[in-house]
C-alpha cells in the first residue's frame, strides 16, 4: 500500500467537514495500538506444536486476528476464516493459549509510530480518550501497562467488559454514556471491519489505519470516513468541541 497517498478523506454520500468537531476518540488495540502480531504468532504456534499440529506462517496468523483470541484460535486450528473445531479439541486449545498467552503476553510487542505522539497530542487538546477492544481484560490491561500506554486513557473497554462486543455497539454507546457526550461527538480509530461496523450502527465518526490487520483485506474496502497512516496524524483531521 503506497502510505503517500494518507491521510485521505473518503467519499461519503453526505459531505463531511474537516476538522471533525468531537469532544472524544475511541482507539482499538490490536493493529490500531500495538503491533501484536509477533507475540499472538509465537503463542499460536506454541498451541499447534502441543496439540500436534503444523505450525503456520506469520502471515497466515496475522490475517486470523481482529475478532478476540476465541476467534483466533479457532482459525487457527482449521487454518481457515470459517473453520468450526470440535469443542473437544477447541477447549484445549484455548487453555494452552491462554495459559502461554499470559506467559509470552509482551516479548516483540510494540506501539506502533505515531502513537504515543498522537495520544499526547490528543491529550494536550483536553480530548476524553477510551481504549475499546476484544481482547479480554486480562491481558488488555497489563498490555497496556508493559507499553506504557495505560494512563492516557480516561476509560479501557475489553472484549470482556460488558455483554456484547465490536462489531456490536454496545461498548461505543456505554462509553459515550459514560462520557456524558452524544454518538455524533465521538470518533472511533481502528483497522478493522469490527470497528467500522460498530461506529456505524453506534452513529460515531470513523478513522482506519493503513497498517493493522483486518484480516488481510484491504483497508480501502471499509466504510470509514478516513485513513490515516498513523494515530498522530488523526489529530489534523479533529478538533475538540466545547
Amino acid at each position: 500500500m503506497n502510505k503517500s497517498l494518507y491521510p485521505y478523506t473518503k467519499p461519503s454520500p453526505t459531505q463531511i467537514e474537516f476538522p471533525l468537531m468531537v469532544k472524544a476518540v475511541m482507539i482499538d488495540l490490536d493493529g490500531t495500538l500495538l503491533n501484536t502480531a509477533g507475540d499472538l504468532a509465537n503463542v499460536t504456534n506454541i498451541m499447534l506444536r502441543e496439540l500436534g499440529r503444523a505450525e503456520l506462517p506469520l502471515a497466515t496468523i496475522q490475517s486470523y486476528i481482529g475478532k478476540g483470541i476465541q476467534n483466533l484460535v479457532k482459525k487457527s486450528l482449521e487454518n481457515s476464516l470459517d473453520g468450526e473445531p470440535d469443542t473437544g479439541l477447541f477447549s484445549r486449545a484455548m487453555t494452552i493459549y491462554e495459559h502461554e498467552y499470559e506467559k509470552n503476553l509482551c516479548i516483540n510487542t510494540h506501539p506502533y509510530p505515531g502513537v504515543v505522539d498522537g495520544l499526547a497530542a490528543m491529550k494536550e487538546a483536553s480530548f476524553q480518550l477510551a481504549c475499546i477492544t476484544n481482547k479480554s481484560e486480562v491481558f488488555t490491561l497489563p498490555l497496556l501497562r508493559a507499553t506504557s500506554l495505560l494512563d492516557y486513557f480516561d476509560i479501557v473497554l475489553s472484549g470482556d467488559s460488558l455483554p456484547k462486543k465490536k462489531p456490536d455497539p454496545m461498548p461505543l454507546q456505554h462509553a459515550c454514556k459514560l462520557f456524558g457526550i452524544l454518538p455524533h461527538e465521538m470518533l472511533l480509530i481502528g483497522d478493522s471491519l469490527n470497528d467500522t461496523v460498530a461506529a456505524r450502527a453506534a452513529g460515531c465518526y470513523v478513522f482506519c489505519v493503513s497498517y493493522g490487520y483486518n484480516e488481510g483485506r484491504d483497508i480501502l474496502e471499509l466504510d470509514c470516513d478516513a485513513i490515516i497512516p498513523s494515530i498522530y496524524d488523526a489529530v489534523q483531521l479533529i478538533k475538540r468541541s466545547l
